[in-house]
């Protein structure tokens, strides 16, 4: 069982895999986009080799709940799971109660909860984010948290709201360091924000835009934080988030 970099965020991650090198490997990447969530990789066979050790996965769940936070757990395969819920099982109901097993993609779910977890969001909603991972690339973008009515809603907002075009100055354009800056920044804002029309708060919904540099971005924010959303983010991406 391997520790990530630990913060003060109220909800962390338990990331098993079969793979050790796996489990780090996907928490050392999540702890570059969140580096205030405590993360923790249970990976491998107890003997070594691939698989899935009950005990590592023990380990983590009472280090992660510690200090009364609460976790979410991703898995990559089958039998993950399995090991997983059976540790479950075992824990104190008050420990279990603070612990959700996410259905989501083992990577993807990991960058977009520890995002969300980083933002101070709550149990669900770090589950949330996790399992919203499993459609990001798989079809439409989502409409921004809050928008009500739907797209029709988001336009509306948008339309009542503050626009700005800023052109990415940084030469490897909006890639997964700066879409997580982005994230973190909007999401701790009460305003609805979008970048060429997807959720500035997800940093998958982001990194789909593919955007790269010299190109340019349109940002639209609505909601009582408008104006300092707005601000922020025209001032990051104009600073070329400190990598020109």
């Amino acid at each position: 069982m391997t520790a990530g970099v630990g913060g003060g965020a109220r909800v962390a991650l338990v990331l098993v895999s079969h793979s050790n090198l796996l489990a780090q490997g996907a928490v050392e990447l999540a702890a570059q986009m969140a580096p205030g969530v405590e993360l923790l990789a249970a990976g491998g066979a107890p003997a070594g080799g691939l698989g899935t050790s009950f005990e590592a996965i023990e380990q983590a769940l009472e280090q992660a709940t510690s200090e009364g936070r609460s976790a979410v757990v991703l898995t990559d395969l089958g039998s993950a799971v399995l090991t997983t819920e059976s540790v479950l099982e075992m824990l104190d109901t008050d420990v279990a109660e603070r612990v959700r097993l996410a259905d989501a993609p083992f990577v993807e779910g990991a960058v977009a909860a520890a995002v969300e977890a980083h933002g101070g969001a709550d149990l669900a909603a770090v589950l949330a984010a996790a399992e919203r991972a499993a459609s990001t690339f798989a079809g439409a973008p989502a409409v921004p948290a809050g928008a009500a009515g739907g797209a029709a809603g988001s336009q509306a907002a948008a339309d009542q709201g503050l626009e700005a075009v800023v052109t990415l100055r940084n030469p490897l354009g909006l890639h997964a360091r700066p879409a997580a800056v982005l994230a973190r920044l909007v999401a701790g804002l009460d305003a609805d924000v979008t970048i060429d029309g997807v959720n500035a708060a997800s940093v998958l919904e982001l990194m789909k835009l593919g955007a790269t540099g010299g190109q340019t971005l349109t940002v639209r924010a609505s909601g009582a934080a408008a104006r300092e959303a707005l601000d922020a983010v025209v001032a990051q991406v104009e600073g070329g988030f400190g990598e020109v």
